[in-house]
């Protein structure tokens, strides 16, 4: 190729990511080891075999996880079968708003909805939802039954989903949330991708990453 059908194809080239969507011009970057971290060792999942999943390790309290929640709320719709996402309230911060959460679990209203009035009641009302009434108080607003909450907020059930919440933290190494683990091998965030949006294409990647793996140790048997 000439000199002048190089600058060409790189003028075509560049016009034709200038109109690529965002989304897909992102897509088209590959990942790099500095948008991620790879675990030492491998922590236990509780998906069943042939499944990947993926923990978004987050905070009510947080202004990055209230920021991230509408783009891992749409992931999650769209994730792919074979991938099993769940959310873990980390507990460092607020031992109340862990307990919130799972309380919440616990009767079934750990839900879209029910999260956004919560993160909305914190980061713009600056409601601390610290104490009982507060909480039922605002989780009103959601619909949420007040008497079935404060009974599982003070469960035994609840106390030993906090327990393993708090283990499985410990074992990812979580010390800033957002996060989300993959597979228990990874983790990444926005902070380390450098946006949500990027976030989620390394999320995407790591995820492909352990299909090929899982498909690797099939072959292997």
């Amino acid at each position: 190729m000439n000199r002048k059908q190089f600058l060409l194809t790189l003028s075509a080239a560049g016009l034709a990511l200038a109109l690529m969507p965002a989304g897909a011009a992102l897509a088209q970057q590959s990942i790099s080891s500095k948008d991620f971290q790879a675990l030492s060792g491998h922590v236990p999942t509780e998906a069943a075999p042939g499944k990947i999943e993926v923990v978004e390790f987050f905070w009510y309290g947080c202004p990055h996880c209230y920021a991230f929640d509408p783009t891992i709320s749409a992931w999650s719709k769209r994730k792919p079968e074979d991938v099993v996402f769940r959310r873990v309230h980390v507990p460092f911060f607020s031992r109340p708003h862990q307990q919130m959460f799972y309380a919440l679990q616990a009767i079934g209203r750990e839900d879209d909805d029910t999260r956004n009035v919560i993160f909305e009641a914190i980061q713009k009302q600056r409601k601390p939802m610290q104490q009982l009434d507060e909480m039922k108080e605002v989780l009103a607003a959601a619909k949420v039954d007040p008497k079935a909450f404060e009974n599982a907020y003070n469960s035994f059930g609840v106390k030993t989903q906090i327990q393993r919440a708090n283990k499985l933290a410990t074992a990812y190494g979580i010390d800033g949330v957002p996060t989300l683990g993959i597979n228990g091998r990874y983790t990444t965030s926005p902070s380390v991708a450098g946006s949500n949006e990027r976030a989620i294409v390394v999320l995407d990647e790591l995820i492909q990453r352990e299909r090929g793996q899982q498909g690797a140790d099939g072959a292997g048997k």
